[in-house]
Formats: structure tokens, sequence, C-alpha cells
């Protein structure tokens, strides 16, 4: 279940505004605020099903757009990428402080780390 609800909360951190306020916010309640249909359905005076009938068509929005765009599939792709990038500048760092000595290569990395820092806040 946590696996489905950190999906959820992905594809609404992705693709959440387009989805309509009432969709938004009745996602927004049942999946972040953890509040069930019946709660939900209390709150806005409509019947459990109506709440059901929001979310779920929230839930197909988000996941065709996911299907057509592959954004936080990339998104995770990349994530590893720059990871890997990291763990190379690491290791060249650390070879260079054991065998060389080279300031233009410890600022080569620190440049490439600070480049990375950039990219992985954007």
């Amino acid at each position: 279940m946590k696996n489905q609800a950190y999906r959820m909360a992905l594809l609404y951190d992705f693709y959440g505004d387009m989805l309509t306020d009432r969709q938004k916010e009745f996602y927004d309640l049942y999946y972040n605020e953890d509040l069930s249909l019946a709660e939900i359905a209390e709150n806005y005076g409509i019947t459990r099903q109506g709440v059901r009938d929001v979310i779920v068509r929230a839930e197909a929005i988000l996941t065709e757009l996911e299907d057509k765009t592959g954004i936080i599939r990339r998104f995770h792709k990349m994530q590893e990428q720059f990871s890997q990038i990291e763990r190379a500048v690491d290791t060249i760092a650390q070879r260079n402080d054991e065998r060389y000595q080279d300031d233009t290569v410890e600022e080569l990395c620190n440049q490439v780390k600070r480049v990375l820092s950039q990219l992985k806040q954007e």
C-alpha cells in the first residue's frame, strides 16, 4: 500500500495542475490527509460513491498523463544517472587525493559536484 500511496503522491506532484479544483481537493484529502471516502463525502454533503468517482477519475487522468509523457519515469532515470556521476566524481577525487594531489583535478571534481547539486534542485 505504501508503494501505491507513493506513486499517487508522485503523480499528483507532477501532474496535479491538470486536475479540476474539485479533483485536486478530493485527491489531496484522500491521499495526503488520509481521510476516508465516507469522511470526505460527509464533509461535502455528497455520497461516498460520488467521492470515489471523482478520485478514480483523477487517478485515471494522472496515470494517463504519465503513460503518455513518461516524465516521472525519466525523472527517476535522471536521478539514478546523477547518482552514478556523483559516485564516479567521488572516485576520481579520492584517487586524486591518494595518488596525484592535482589541484586542477580537485577543482574540476568540485565544479562537477556543484553542477550536479544545481541540477538536482531543478
